[in-house]
């Protein structure tokens, strides 16, 4: 059986807080948030947007605290405010299937995690 792709980590309900033109490219994210999902810096993201319905593929980089920045042509796809939903995936082997489990945080209006449900 082929390697299949699943959800990996997922920051639900972020809100922009910048978008940035004047910048070669990416997405700038909480460093906390990154490291509480397991996402690495450069690591693909896919950017869905809440508002809008646009989605994008770019690359996380670390922020400040609080920080969802939209940089680059992706600064065209978020006006600050609006909420997004950011994701990364991982290919899995047949086996390795039943073991998996994405790593997911929900957000407060100030992107700091909520308690879980």
């Amino acid at each position: 059986m082929p390697r299949r792709t699943f959800l990996s980590a997922k920051i639900h309900g972020a809100t922009l807080t910048s978008v940035n033109l004047d910048y070669e490219g990416s997405i700038s994210v909480d460093t906390a948030l990154l490291e509480a999902v397991g996402i690495l810096p450069f690591e693909r993201i896919d950017v869905y947007n809440l508002a809008n319905g646009e989605r994008l593929t770019t690359y996380a980089i670390p922020g400040k605290p609080g920080e969802i920045c939209l940089n680059g042509a992706a600064a065209h796809k978020g006006k600050v405010g609006q909420k997004v939903i950011l994701a990364t995936y991982l290919e899995l082997e047949p086996e390795e299937i039943p073991g998996h489990t994405p790593r997911v945080i929900r957000v407060d209006a100030a992107n700091r995690p909520e308690a879980a449900h």
